[in-house]
């Protein structure tokens, strides 16, 4: 049976070629109702700042509770009435996008909009915090029931109001992602789940996309190198990029190397499983796996946690960009300012896959 791509690009024609949906794959029609909402939130959030509000996020604090936002310090009176401002357009350019409101330049304003705020609160205002709840997210857990080690008093000491104000500018960020996405692409006429209707790109076709996939996965290996050298080399007493007296400070530091060379191992595993975006092994489970082995590997089980990693990735390496030079040594900062770079490729070589991977689209039957 052959399908077409509705009108409003929301799916097939023919009512029974649509499969049974979950509340998750209806994100294109609530996205941008929902991005309009977190705005009305945040913005109100803004206004209540304004009037002297206590909990402004982007306050002066003592370095213990600060975070590494480029907001931070900022003075409630400057910025507050900007949250405010911001959030009120956004709720406007959120429901517009959600009445598939606009053409021509109306269109195109709702497109900046849309994408300068998914950019902004995911990518431009967070800080290596995001990254590091991804990473050490099972001890947190372990925390919250055991106590924290060392000098912190319970995971409050970890996860305070500056942090995670972070988080909920990254939720929010990803919620005008998605109703962006929707948006542009249903005023293309194109299909709003995969992207399909209009003509081929011809980087999208399967030979380019291998080519240029297999580069965005040996970039995306490259750049994480020099991070788990340095940490591996201190671990074991060399001073790779660091001074005398600060390994020093960190051996005399309970747990500093030991974390280190956890994370070594981890960015080591990560670029492993990164292969496995332009492999086999990445779409069929592997014997190694022997509860799964045999069984296709779902999309989702692969897409999810490398855009995840990929997304908070970047944000921490604008910050050590930030941070420039450290006075310990350039292994400090200048490993972690290519998370940038790996980021960005990691991205890449998940989109290499989603494409390799995503066959027939059973909304528009598009393939």
């Amino acid at each position: 049976m052959t399908t077409s791509v509705r009108a409003d690009g929301r799916g097939p024609t023919s009512s029974d070629a649509v499969p049974r949906r979950r509340w998750w794959s209806g994100w294109p029609d609530w996205s941008g109702y929902a991005a309009a909402v977190w705005s009305l939130l945040y913005g109100a959030a803004g206004v209540y700042w304004s009037f002297g509000g206590s909990g402004y996020p982007f306050a002066h604090v003592v370095p213990e509770r600060s975070s590494g936002s480029i907001l931070e310090p900022s003075r409630a009176e400057v910025v507050a009435p900007l949250i405010a401002v911001v959030g009120l357009a956004g709720v406007v350019a959120g429901v517009l996008m959600a009445r598939r409101w606009g053409n021509g330049r109306g269109r195109r304003l709702l497109l900046v909009m849309g994408w300068a705020q998914a950019v902004t609160y995911c990518l431009v205002l967070p800080d290596y915090t995001l990254l590091a709840i991804v990473i050490f997210a099972p001890l947190f857990l372990v925390f919250t029931f055991t106590g924290v080690p060392g000098e912190q008093d319970g995971i409050g000491d970890i996860l305070f109001w500056h942090r995670n104000n972070l988080v909920i500018l990254f939720v929010g960020g990803v919620l005008w992602a998605l109703a962006s996405l929707a948006y542009q692409r249903r005023s293309r006429g194109l299909c709003v789940r995969c992207g399909r209707g209009g003509m081929a790109a011809a980087w999208t076709a399967p030979e380019a996309v291998v080519r240029w996939g297999r580069k965005a996965v040996l970039v995306s290996v490259l750049s994480s190198i020099p991070y788990e050298a340095t940490r591996l080399a201190w671990y074991f007493g060399y001073p790779l990029g660091i001074t005398d007296a600060f390994l020093e400070d960190m051996q005399n530091t309970d747990g500093m190397l030991e974390i280190g060379l956890g994370l070594a191992v981890a960015s080591a595993l990560g670029s492993l499983l990164t292969h496995g975006l332009v492999h086999r092994w990445g779409e069929v489970w592997p014997r190694w796996v022997w509860f799964k082995a045999g069984k296709p590997v779902a999309l989702a089980t692969a897409i999810i946690p490398a855009s995840l990693v990929a997304a908070v990735l970047i944000p921490g390496g604008v910050m050590m960009i930030r941070g420039g030079n450290q006075p310990q040594g350039w292994g400090t900062n200048y490993p972690a300012m290519l998370w940038v770079v790996w980021g960005v490729a990691l991205a890449a070589a998940t989109l290499c896959y989603y494409l390799r991977r995503r066959g027939t689209c059973q909304y528009c039957g598009g393939c």
